[in-house]
Parts: C-alpha cells; sequence; structure tokens
C-alpha cells in the first residue's frame, strides 16, 4: 500500500487503523519556529471526535494528541513532527459475526481482490478513522495559513438534500429510527490568499483541492465557483468582470471560485464537497460472501456508525484545504528569485 502521503514540500504521512493500537501522522517540510502545541491541535480533533454530538457514532475516543518529535519550546524545529493518538474504545467484537460477508458500499471486496487480505475491524486503514490524522496535521497547517492572514471556512450546505435546520433534523430523525443513513453537500470559502498560489500544469489550486477532498471516505463531488452549473451557461455570464478597488485590482463576481489559470486570484477560495450517505447501516441486506454463498446482512446490536458523516466532515474538509494551501504557499515561495 504505497499512496498514505499526501504534498510535495509540506507533506504527512498517516498511519495506523481503526481498531489497531493507534492511528499517527508524520508531518515534513513544516518549516521551523512556527508556535503550535497539543492543545491547539486537540481543539480541532474535538470538533471530529466520535460520541459527542447527537446524530454522530456513539464510539467514545477521547482523541487526543500525542506530538512525539518535531517541537522544542514551544516551537517547531524543521525536523518532521510525529503525532500519536491512541484508539481507547475500540471494540472488534462486532464485526466478528459478519467477517466473511461482503458488505455493500465498503472496501472489503475490492481491499481483498487488490492485497489478498482485509483488516475487517472497522474497516482497517479503509475507514474514516484515518482523518483523525489529517485533521491533527491540518491544525499545523492552519497555523502556518494565520501567519499569512489566511483562514478557512466550511459550512453544511445540505443533508439529504434538505437545507433547512429543521428538516435536516426531521430527515436524520427519520432515518436513523428505519437504521439508515443519509449523505450531504459541504460548502468551503478560504479568505486572505494572495494572487499566484498554484502551480501550472498538473498542481493547479483546484486541481490539488480535489484530489484532497476526493481522497476523504464517502465523498463523490467536487466543484469549485459555479462548478457543473457552469457547464450550462454562457461565457458573458460566467467570466468574472475586472475592477480596482481600495487600491487593488479584484473581480466584481466570484463565479470562478477563486482561482483563474489553476492560481489563486486573490478572491475567496470557494468550493463545495459531496457526500454519500454512511454505507454502515442496521437496515438488512442482501449480500454474498467471500465465496459468493447469498447471505442476508444485519449488523449485530450495539453496532456503532454515523447516520450522517457531514457533521464530522466538517474540520476534516478544511483541514485538507489548509494543507493544500501550506503546501502551496511553501512552493509559491521558489517561483521567482
Amino acid at each position: 500500500m504505497a499512496s498514505n502521503s499526501f504534498g510535495k514540500i509540506f507533506r504527512i504521512t498517516t498511519w495506523g487503523e481503526s481498531h489497531g493500537r493507534a492511528i499517527g501522522v508524520v508531518i515534513d517540510g513544516c518549516p521551523a519556529g512556527l508556535e503550535i502545541s497539543e492543545e491547539e491541535i486537540n481543539q480541532e480533533l474535538a470538533r471530529r471526535a466520535p460520541g459527542r454530538a447527537t446524530h454522530t457514532s456513539p464510539r467514545k475516543e477521547p482523541d487526543l494528541a500525542e506530538i512525539y518529535s518535531g517541537l522544542f519550546e514551544g516551537k517547531t524545529t524543521g525536523s518532521p513532527i510525529s503525532i500519536i493518538i491512541h484508539n481507547l474504545d475500540a471494540d472488534p467484537s462486532k464485526y466478528e459475526p459478519i467477517k466473511g460477508v461482503l458488505r455493500p458500499g465498503h472496501a472489503n471486496y475490492t481491499y481483498e481482490k487488490k492485497y489478498g487480505l482485509f483488516d475487517y475491524r472497522g474497516g482497517g486503514r479503509a475507514s474514516a478513522r484515518e482523518t483523525a490524522c489529517r485533521v491533527a496535521a491540518g491544525a499545523v497547517a492552519m497555523k502556518l495559513l494565520e501567519q499569512e492572514g489566511i483562514s478557512c471556512q466550511a459550512t453544511i450546505a445540505e443533508i439529504g438534500g434538505h437545507v433547512e435546520k429543521a428538516e435536516i433534523e426531521r430527515a436524520l430523525t427519520e432515518v436513523e429510527k428505519e437504521g439508515d443513513s443519509l449523505g450531504g453537500v459541504i460548502a468551503a470559502e478560504v479568505s486572505g490568499l494572495p494572487v499566484g498560489l498554484g502551480e501550472p500544469i498538473y498542481y493547479k489550486i483546484e486541481a490539488m483541492l480535489a484530489q484532497a477532498m476526493l481522497s476523504l471516505p464517502a465523498t463523490k463531488g467536487f466543484e469549485m465557483g459555479e462548478g457543473f452549473r457552469a457547464g450550462k451557461i454562457r461565457g458573458s455570464g460566467q467570466n468574472d468582470l475586472f475592477t480596482q478597488s481600495e487600491g487593488r485590482i479584484r473581480t466584481r463576481t466570484n463565479r470562478a471560485g477563486g482561482t483563474l489559470g489553476g492560481l489563486t486570484s486573490g478572491m475567496p477560495l470557494t468550493f463545495k464537497v459531496a457526500f454519500k450517505p454512511t454505507s454502515t447501516i442496521q437496515k438488512s441486506q442482501e449480500s454474498v460472501t467471500h465465496s459468493g454463498e447469498k447471505v442476508t446482512l444485519k449488523l449485530p446490536k450495539g453496532s456503532r456508525h454515523d447516520p450522517c458523516v457531514v457533521f464530522r466532515a466538517l474540520p476534516v474538509v478544511e483541514a485538507m484545504a489548509a494543507l493544500v494551501l501550506a503546501d502551496a504557499l511553501l512552493l509559491n515561495r521558489a517561483a521567482k528569485i
């Protein structure tokens, strides 16, 4: 399994499985002198942690980051930063009765075909538990961006096709009673960006954001600015017209989502990420075993899952955006003398 790293200069490598002893991340390429603490990382991890809000998994992980290297007297040293998060509420026993069944929507079929084996305990490496590592690394990237006045904010655009809070609540309550799940869409905006972040041709900022977001579990769609609507309108309706305001050039609108030619334009980056409904559901489902025998899959009583992943995905989307932009910021320093 060779694809566990992300980034070129500000580079992360995550490790660990959902029901292993721990998960973690190594950050390479972070400049020396950046002030960061475990408390700041843990604040972000708390936003993603399970069991702390309604409509989330009842698994109760404290998700406390421990920095093992790369920090001295509260500042980064420039050497690799190693962060460990211990798994303290794993319960693999719930997966024993169904370990021989191909679970609809899950990775056990494709992983086993590719690697010859699969860690069935909560999805192993394919589990969204891995995203805690990304959030920890993203907290460090955010500190770097804050020094440049850059910030990212993700919000829920819709859940199950609903946008009003009351409708979302009713829909979630209904699917939980039925043992089902819902998907949704997250909208994000990054502000304070300079002009020119991103690298033509294959490291365009939107291409890297798309890779970052679509690498997240359960993601099925990504769009920037007008997104797919841009394929339905005229050029006169898509083009952002230039103007000068308060001594700087900007555009009157932001239909492009903050990029031109793959580089940031100085306008806010705006994008959306679509998440499918959680694959783990309580409803009975028809499936087959690894040998092809027909079975009815019914999860054991007490199985734990999110009826909708969108709530806990908010800090993950922000973290991945921060990782992309921290990397782009450092790459940009080598653009010209």
